[in-house]
């Protein structure tokens, strides 16, 4: 076999083995059933808290370009781990939700989501609760 096709070969050898830590490690940090459950009935409002963040220009240009960047992941059809297989395939969105939530509290400060959040404070308070969000 040529030295290319080897390097192909490894390439795609090690694409494959992070893309299952990757799996590994989604598998032993998912979120239980119901968290996850209660996420996903947040998911209206967390997509317009998102999109709201993402268009308020008085928040730091890198808290927005990662907003717009989320929202183009969270819009694309192709995820991480397949919606289809079961529980993983939402835990990844859920995951990359929560880190990119948790970075726009740490710059932005709590009180942006708060002040952009449409729902309900209940379903402030479980979107704090879910995304380990500080109050």
């Amino acid at each position: 076999m040529p030295g290319w096709a080897w390097t192909l070969v490894g390439a795609v050898g090690g694409l494959v083995l992070l893309w299952l830590l990757l799996v590994a490690a989604l598998w032993a940090t998912r979120p239980d059933e119901l968290r996850l459950r209660e996420l996903l009935r947040l998911l209206p409002d967390v997509l317009r808290l998102v999109r709201r963040l993402a268009a308020d220009r008085t928040l730091p240009r890198g808290v927005r370009v990662r907003l717009w960047l989320l929202l183009g992941y969270l819009a694309l059809p192709v995820d991480l781990v397949p919606d289809v297989v079961p529980v993983l395939g939402y835990a990844d969105d859920a995951l990359v939700v929560a880190l990119v939530l948790r970075s726009v509290v740490r710059r932005a400060g709590p009180d942006a989501v708060a002040r952009h959040w449409p729902g309900t404070p209940d379903g402030l308070a479980a979107l704090r609760r879910v995304a380990r969000l500080p109050a």
